[in-house]
């Protein structure tokens, strides 16, 4: 199986990228930051501060998480309930950030993101498949962009959702994830060492696929 993974930080554009090049190139596309984000939410439903590691940890054995695939879209399952939206809250985001550093919540969901990855050519992406989760992966890519660029994409996103959402708020809250997701001690975000670093400020969506689909084709001699 083919093995595309894509980390970088938050708002660089991995998933809407990713989508975009699994799609042409025939490939499932497998989002990791909605697994932790649904681990993320079902602490936050129980009322679990999700930087309390102990507290985590004690309601994993309570929570299923599933990617289903419907129409080529992922779908994310919580419990049998799709949670698809409530995820990308920013709440569950910094959720997310919060519980993934907990060593329980990654072995938790580790076996899962392996399994697809062994069954199917795939693009996977998070903050840690090319350094951890699939180190063996044929093709790595870090994909960034510039903090204020991040942020007013996310800030968009949110927009059409919540009138009240400020850009300055989202620049804050994206600045915080950075530092934190770079500076956990348990898998820490940072490129590869046989990683290819794209920055896509000031590309077009289009343009970002086209050039990713081309690193994959270059890596895989496709």
């Amino acid at each position: 199986m083919i093995n595309v993974a894509i980390d970088g930080p938050a708002g660089a554009g991995k998933s809407t990228v990713a989508k975009g090049a699994a799609a042409k190139l025939g490939f499932i596309y497998v989002d990791t930051g909605a697994l932790y984000r649904a681990v993320g939410v079902y602490a936050l439903r129980k009322g679990v501060d999700t930087k309390d590691a102990a507290g985590v940890s004690a309601v994993l054995p309570e929570i299923s998480v599933e990617l289903k695939f419907i129409d080529g879209v992922q779908h994310v399952f919580l419990n049998g309930e799709d949670v698809s939206e409530e995820i990308r809250t920013p709440d569950a985001s910094m959720a997310a950030s919060n519980v993934s550093a907990i060593p329980s919540v990654r072995s938790f969901l580790f076996d899962l993101q392996r399994d697809i990855a062994s069954k199917n050519n795939c693009i996977m992406d998070g903050r840690d498949i090319g350094t951890v989760v699939l180190p063996d992966a044929q093709v790595k890519i870090f994909l960034t962009a510039d903090p204020e660029e991040r942020a007013m994409r996310r800030y968009k996103e949110l927009i059409v959702k919540d009138s009240n959402v400020k850009y300055d708020d989202v620049l804050a809250d994206l600045k915080a994830r950075d530092y934190q997701d770079s500076h956990r001690e348990i898998a820490p975000l940072k490129p590869a060492d046989d990683s290819v670093v794209y920055n896509t400020t000031g590309h077009t969506l289009e343009r970002s696929v086209d050039e990713v689909v081309d690193i994959i084709k270059e890596k895989t001699n496709g």
